[in-house]
């Protein structure tokens, strides 16, 4: 498959190296041609790496990962272009480190209502990049949570996820269930420094 990775930080390097592990051919966009933390990636990518502009990969992708910080996630897929994102899949893991507005819209729903005719799929946003893509690190089986709209798009998003590793998958329901995923961050950040590592998360025990 064809994906577009928007983003080039830790996120986007460990989601688009996983991507094109798995055998993808995957373009990751930044907001200039030459930026230098993609030109590293794809120094280690291979013939199936490439990378371009916000909007060229949002035209490469058949599908796109949203992996910019969640404060210009907006801006950079307005640079991404509405018709590059009509009617494809958009995988957001980004969160607004410190929101405004406690309790307002979710990032997940704030992209899709500006993109109506994209299908966001929210996921992967309460773990570390490096759990992301290889949950198998942690000892135990535990939970990801995935929020969306649209049923058909949830399903092919838990197809890459069962590929990245995930079994224990929970879909909460549409694309405002990802408020409550997003205002997990404060527990998150406490977690992290209790624990005094990234490599972690929670479980939901039914």
């Amino acid at each position: 498959m064809k994906i577009g990775v928007l983003g080039t930080g830790m996120v986007g390097h460990a989601i688009a190296s996983k991507l094109v592990a798995l055998g993808h051919h995957v373009m990751m966009g930044s907001r200039t041609v030459d930026n230098v933390n993609a030109a590293t990636w794809l120094g280690t990518a291979g013939a199936r790496g490439a990378v371009g502009t916000f909007a060229d990969a949002a035209a490469f992708g058949e599908l796109l990962f949203n992996c910019t910080q969640g404060a210009s996630s907006l801006a950079a897929l307005r640079a991404a272009g509405a018709v590059n994102l009509d009617g494809k899949i958009v995988v957001d893991v980004a969160n607004v480190l410190s929101p405004e507005n406690t309790g307002s819209e979710s990032l997940g729903e704030q992209l899709q209502k500006a993109f109506p005719r994209a299908r966001v799929v929210k996921t992967l946003n309460t773990v570390n990049c490096e759990v992301m893509v290889n949950p198998s690190q942690l000892p135990d089986s535990h939970t990801l949570f995935i929020s969306g709209n649209d049923g058909a798009a949830k399903a092919k998003v838990r197809e890459l996820l069962e590929a990245f590793g995930w079994t224990d998958m929970l879909d909460l329901g549409d694309i405002a269930t990802a408020r409550a995923t997003e205002g997990y961050l404060p527990l998150w950040s406490s977690l992290w420094w209790r624990l005094g590592t990234l490599a972690f998360n929670i479980k939901v025990v039914r």
